[in-house]
């Protein structure tokens, strides 16, 4: 019983005003990358899914966009909690994935088996939610491209070492390819495909 109730419950107080306020966080995460941004609703979503990927689960998925959930997360009451207030349906398939959502301490091999677009409709990618211990205090990256003036620093906490290669690769398929939000807690960072990342000089 405690279980269902914690599938029931833990969602938006109030879904249309908070939704609006953390889509509109997205959007300035996307358009400047790297920018640690904290999520004000107080959802709680069902472990081991962090505040702010739940909030953003909440925000951006419905019954039309497929989810798919890494193996931590898919044992768990996520795919109940994201069906009952999100309706959205969930997917082992990561090429048919809208969204993707990983818990920490989870490696993914490859951004490659997810959706990458089309060149006519490249918006139809995966977008990756990976949660991690911190977004502070680990391996300095740097990140170039649109959205950032010249270099901006970020340093995440827990991300694999095989990271910037996946990235690159990822990079390599603009117009198409997935984008990534990292987030720790309440707190997140968008990477969209356009950023370029590289590890910093010490």
């Amino acid at each position: 019983m405690r279980a269902k109730t914690d599938v029931l419950t833990g969602g938006f107080a109030e879904p249309v005003f908070q939704a609006q306020s953390v889509f509109k966080m997205l959007m300035d995460g996307m358009a400047r990358p790297g920018t640690i941004k904290t999520v004000i609703p107080d959802v709680v979503p069902p472990a081991p899914l962090g505040v702010a990927a739940g909030a953003i689960g909440l925000t951006l998925c419905d019954h039309d966009t497929p989810v798919w959930l890494s193996a931590g997360l898919a044992k768990s009451g996520v795919s109940e909690w994201l069906g009952f207030h999100a309706g959205a349906p969930l997917t082992t398939e990561k090429a048919e994935a809208r969204f993707a959502f990983v818990e920490t301490g989870m490696t993914l091999s490859t951004f490659g088996l997810f959706a990458a677009g089309t060149q006519e409709y490249p918006d139809r990618s995966t977008t990756i939610v990976i949660e991690l211990a911190g977004l502070e205090g680990g391996r300095r990256l740097a990140l170039m491209g649109p959205g950032i003036q010249s270099v901006a620093e970020i340093a995440p906490v827990g991300l694999p070492e095989t990271f910037l290669r996946l990235w690159t690769e990822n990079r390599a398929l603009f117009p198409r390819g997935v984008d990534i939000v990292l987030t720790a807690g309440k707190r997140f960072l968008c990477l969209p495909r356009t950023t370029k990342i590289t590890a910093t000089e010490i």
